[in-house]
């Protein structure tokens, strides 16, 4: 089973409701199971999609913004998340997370990043590009398709958690 990043878009109600079942829980159960549209799976794509900001010369604001939007930060009390025997990621680090404002300041950093143009700087030998941003083996659909689908489904999903006005938690599983 492969490790891959995943993100759900969550209100305060959920997560309070979740905080407050791993209180009553003799064994800290959360009964996380946020619903499967608001769930996004980036597989691997995270650090290839900074690794591109980085060698395309992105700007910081917008590189700080895409590394908040996969690695969360510590203003959510998300502890409850990281207690075993239901701890959701038990491969990878605590589950991080963004709050309201982050997610919309965060959507709107990401809809200003066009990621064709950041794409097009990488060689366009499949081969060099990839050694160049870190990436070990082949993508069957190619690289460049690969990381602009992710990249777009990262846009999205934050632009939809901003429009409803919802958290972000981040995790790998």
């Amino acid at each position: 089973m492969a490790v891959t990043q995943q993100l759900a878009r969550i209100p305060e109600g959920y997560l309070a409701a979740c905080r407050q079942s791993a209180a009553a829980s003799p064994d800290g159960d959360p009964h996380w199971d946020p619903l499967a549209y608001d769930v996004l799976d980036l597989d691997w794509a995270p650090a290839l999609l900074k690794r591109v900001g980085e060698v395309a010369g992105l700007e910081e604001v917008h590189l700080d913004a895409l590394r908040r939007a996969t690695d969360g930060d510590t203003a959510l009390d998300l502890r409850f998340l990281g207690t075993h025997p239901h701890a959701i990621a038990p491969f990878g680090g605590a589950p991080t997370g963004l709050g309201v404002s982050q997610v919309a300041c965060v959507s709107e950093l990401l809809g200003q990043i066009d990621m064709p143009v950041l794409l097009a700087t990488l060689p366009a030998d499949e081969r060099d590009a990839a050694s160049l941003i870190g990436q070990v083996g082949s993508i069957a659909e190619g690289l460049r398709a690969y990381l602009l689908e992710h990249f777009n489904a990262l846009r999205d999903f934050y632009l939809d958690a901003a429009k409803r006005h919802l958290h972000v938690v981040i995790w790998w599983d």
